[in-house]
């Protein structure tokens, strides 16, 4: 299993980025994926996650009405558009997936994903 993280950066207050991640090794459609950050000295906090069919997302209430996530099944990538960016979004992000397949829900806890994605670094300057 491998997730790949792109589309990071430094970014204006305001500004928008859309990070990307990639999927290879597992059947993409039988997994929930999910965003994660984490922010220098601060614990990694769920930001966004998507149904299996992503006919379903939801958000931690910071980033709701800014960030989107949404997958593409036939291209194995999972996306976060981030926009309205302020300075406490800067963080490490990183793509997870779980791989439970029972689950059909968006867990918001860390030690329920069972991959992860090397982290790709988003800067927010004021």
């Amino acid at each position: 299993v491998q997730l790949v993280e792109s589309g990071g950066g430094l970014v204006q207050s305001g500004g928008s980025l859309r990070l990307s991640c990639a999927a290879s090794g597992f059947t993409f459609t039988t997994y929930v994926m999910g965003w994660f950050r984490q922010a220098p000295g601060k614990e990694r906090e769920f930001v966004a996650g998507i149904t299996k069919s992503g006919g379903n997302t939801y958000y931690t209430d910071s980033v709701k009405g800014r960030f989107t996530i949404f997958r593409d099944n036939g291209k194995n990538t999972v996306y976060l558009q981030m926009n309205s960016l302020k300075p406490e979004d800067t963080a490490v992000y990183y793509c997870a997936a779980d791989s439970t397949l029972s689950r059909n829900y968006v867990s918001k806890t860390a030690a329920e994903y069972d991959y992860w994605g090397q982290g790709t670094q988003v800067t927010v300057s004021s």
